[in-house]
């Protein structure tokens, strides 16, 4: 199967291993090749580092001045490019690999400075506290964020046992919310699994870290082994799965697929350009496939729900998706510091771009309950500054909480059993 030991390397997401199967790559363009500096802007620049320097009412360190600027670079080119200190590009490193102290959750930052949740992940202080998918955190501890402060979500890591109080957006309350959530050593456990009923299997995935591959695999065997040697179905939960490493949603995608692309990225340069492609081997032997999905979907996790839909591997049973469908780069400087930025697209086999679309499920599910509690339904599409997408314009999903998903889930998963 796939190269797993390689691929875990691979830990910031969209990092493409020097074995994936690359595009060709067309002659370097004057758009492409590095450009001559502004000269005239840096001039400017110049002036107003110096007034600042010269007038401004209290003295400014150079180094944070210098900052300041760098930072600025990134601000404005998407909601997901960031300036990363060495403090900061440890932990997103912890965090792909599943281990570090903080609250568990995934966020993305607004222009404004706060902080949008795209789902909490499993098991966390974040979802025991009720944090929930598109809450906004206005402030942390009582202090409010500002617009240019970088990583705003940094605050959020600290000692285990500390607690952190989070102010909180949610639509439907007409006050913020004060959430106070004690932070601990997260220890992700990223995919879990249980039998639904004899010879129906439920494996719950939560988010793509560099362990996740393995763990499905174990999870899967494990489940095959209960149910006599062979599954009759499967049920993929992706609900509110933030994402996380491309590679490990490859890895799975290879795990159920026999051949083909399983998805592909573009760029403006030859290292992000690749397509990655399964190798023979099926490990359900073609039994079906249903894939939960909800608004809380994103990235590695459509990676996955695209490549198994485009492929008629799996039905995917919920609501739309996040539609992120960019793939961010660590690149590390002399420094220790690294900027996270945005260096491709990627593409679905059939050639779809997710993003700020999404994928839409096969079967549609609404929440149950009270729908004016739902949390505010957010896409990529909805973030100031996202990347264009080509198919724009789609309605959010929801969140889709509880077992009652599952059920229906397992439902559509039999009758594509009685089909065959």
């Amino acid at each position: 199967m796939f190269k797993r030991s390689l691929l875990a390397a691979a830990l910031a997401l969209g990092l493409t291993p020097a074995f994936a199967q690359r595009t060709p790559t067309p002659t370097a363009t004057p758009e492409t090749t590095a450009s001559k500096v502004p000269l005239d802007e840096i001039r400017r620049y110049v002036e107003v580092y110096n007034a600042i320097k010269q007038a401004y009412v209290e003295p400014v360190d150079d180094a944070k001045l210098m900052q300041s600027a760098v930072r600025g670079l990134l601000f404005q080119l998407d909601p997901h490019s960031v300036y990363l200190d060495k403090a900061e590009a440890a932990d997103f490193e912890e965090g792909a690999r599943g281990a570090y102290e903080g609250i568990g959750v995934e966020l993305q930052r607004q222009p404004n400075g706060t902080l949008r949740v795209i789902a909490p992940i499993d098991g966390t202080p974040a979802t025991r506290a009720g944090v929930k998918a598109g809450d906004v955190i206005i402030a942390i501890d009582g202090k409010p964020f500002k617009v240019d402060e970088g990583d705003s979500s940094a605050p959020l890591r600290g000692k285990a046992g500390s607690t952190v109080v989070l102010t909180i957006l949610r639509e439907g309350r007409d006050k913020p919310l004060e959430i106070p959530v004690t932070r601990e050593t997260i220890q992700i456990a990223s995919v879990r699994s249980r039998m639904l009923e004899p010879g129906y299997g439920y494996v719950r995935i939560s988010a793509f870290q560099a362990d996740t591959a393995d763990a499905f695999a174990r999870e899967l065997d494990a489940l095959q082994k209960q149910a006599g040697g062979a599954l009759r179905g499967l049920v993929i939960d992706l609900r509110s799965n933030p994402g996380g490493l491309l590679t490990a949603a490859v890895q799975i995608a290879d795990d159920l697929l026999e051949r083909g692309q399983i998805v592909s990225t573009r760029g403006r340069i030859a290292i992000t350009d690749a397509q990655f492609r399964a190798t023979p081997g099926d490990r359900l032997n073609g039994a079906p496939v249903t894939v939960l999905v909800d608004a809380g979907s994103a990235s590695a996790s459509e990676v996955l729900a695209g490549a198994l839909a485009d492929h008629d591997r799996a039905r995917i049973v919920g609501s739309r998706t996040f539609g992120k469908g960019s793939v961010q780069t660590l690149l590390p400087l002399d420094n220790g510091d690294s900027v996270k930025l945005t260096t491709a697209r990627y593409y679905t086999p059939d050639g779809r771009s997710i993003q700020a679309a999404g994928i839409a499920p096969d079967v549609v599910l609404s929440p149950e309950g009270d729908t004016e509690a739902q949390p505010d339904r957010v896409t990529e599409a909805d973030l100031p500054g996202h990347l264009r997408g080509d198919a724009e314009g789609a309605p959010a999903g929801d969140v889709l909480e509880g077992e009652a998903p599952i059920a229906a889930a397992l439902a559509e998963l039999k009758k594509m059993k009685a089909a065959r």
